[in-house]
């Protein structure tokens, strides 16, 4: 039996926190340095964004996995066992860049789309760190430790990616360090156990089929605005960086919209958690697309340098809306013996939406162009606000009139 856990643990979160920001720094470094490395030894670029693209491939395939692992071996053993894939999958990302070995470079992806399945449960964990009522300020709290992350990986992405040649490995190397640097700190956090035991005198409710679990409104809608928040987010961001060099900007803008990009989804998780607690989940989800259609918006409007950077910056302030929003929602639907599948089913759907959009991605942007790219997002965010929507008027109406 695990020790007792405090109401609300605030230095968990807080360590939790630190782990997102390092961990996340990771992989806004793979995002900003795997494109335009492929792009250093191949003439095809409508496939620079496909070891991006099987990263998450690799975290649809490791939710389920993942989550086994954790409830035999606790958050502990699990969140350590997915920070030694991410030091493995950087260093195949690293020696196929070095060796000019796309194939390499693919797989590195996939072993680290592992690595980045135990990044988003790290929300998950934190729900387990505090009361009901405090839920949405965990996963924001937890979810804020991106802020530091939209520092460090732009940054170390640019201190890096020319120390050495070939352009980029010295990333790679660095991406090494984050998962080691990770792995030590959750030494520190002491969790609850996975799957806490009955409390005495109430008997614990058994687990339903998973098929029941997701055929509740609010699983299937926080499932759906989950795939289109994360979906129409990779979408953009991983063509980004190639039609910002396209246009004949340097390298170094890149970062800079990234960085931009990564504050936008990280610094509403300050006060997310209480405009949720304040005006309900469904409305913040609501104001989450406004964000998305608002950075559409300004991608269709031009291809300078501040059309970017708005662009990119609004699309994350909809994703951070709209996806912790959706989280918050998804930890309204299961029983505590239910944890692990629907945890994994959640973010099975949601991560295999954002491999095909990252996919896509590449294609498009190769084929199409930036501002095709802008207009089938429009089609994605029209989706969430069809299933939200519906979801907040059903509430309404199953609310009785005073």
């Amino acid at each position: 039996m695990g020790s007792p856990v405090p109401v609300f643990s605030k230095k968990r979160l807080l360590l939790l926190a630190a782990c997102q920001a390092i961990g996340q720094a990771g992989n806004t470094m793979m995002f900003a340095a795997t494109a335009l490395s492929v792009v250093t030894f191949m003439e095809v670029r409508d496939l620079a964004t496909l070891p991006v693209t099987m990263q998450h491939l690799g975290v649809m395939l490791s939710v389920f996995p993942a989550a086994m692992a954790m409830q035999r071996l606790g958050r502990r053993w699990g969140f350590r066992l997915g920070s030694v894939f991410g030091m493995v999958g950087a260093v195949c990302c690293g020696v196929g860049l070095w060796t000019a070995t796309f194939w390499l470079m693919c797989v590195g992806g996939l072993i680290l789309g592992y690595a980045v399945a135990n990044l988003q449960m790290y929300r998950f964990a934190a729900v387990e760190l505090a009361p009901p009522v405090m839920r949405p300020v965990a996963i924001s709290w937890v979810t804020a430790g991106g802020i530091a992350a939209g520092f460090i990986g732009p940054a170390v992405a640019r201190w890096t990616h020319d120390i050495w040649m070939p352009l980029y490995i010295g990333t790679f190397g660095a991406m090494v360090l984050v998962h080691v640097i990770v792995f030590v700190i959750i030494s520190f956090i002491d969790f609850p156990p996975y799957r806490p035991e009955p409390v005495e005198g109430r008997p614990e409710e058994p687990a339903r089929p998973l098929w029941e679990i997701a055929a509740q409104p609010r699983f299937f809608v926080a499932a759906i605005a989950g795939m289109i928040a994360y979906g129409t987010m990779s979408f953009l961001m991983s063509a980004s960086p190639l039609e910002i060099v396209g246009c004949g900007l340097p390298h170094t803008e890149a970062h800079w919209v990234i960085f931009l990009h990564v504050m936008g989804m990280f610094v509403p998780s300050l006060f997310t958690g209480n405009l949720i607690r304040r005006f309900g989940v469904t409305t913040i989800m609501l104001w989450g697309i406004v964000g998305l259609l608002a950075g559409i918006v300004a991608g269709l409007s031009g291809l300078t340098e501040w059309h970017f950077r708005i662009a990119l910056m609004l699309n994350g302030v909809g994703w951070n809306f709209l996806f912790i929003g959706a989280t918050t929602m998804v930890t309204m639907t299961y029983r505590p013996a239910e944890r692990g599948k629907a945890q994994a089913l959640n973010d099975f759907l949601v991560f295999g939406t954002t491999a095909t959009a990252s996919f896509l991605a590449g294609f498009l942007q190769e084929h199409l162009g930036w501002f095709t790219l802008n207009w089938f997002s429009v089609v994605l965010v029209a989706v969430a606000v069809v299933a939200v929507g519906w979801l907040q008027l059903a509430s309404r109406r199953a609310v009785p009139a005073e």
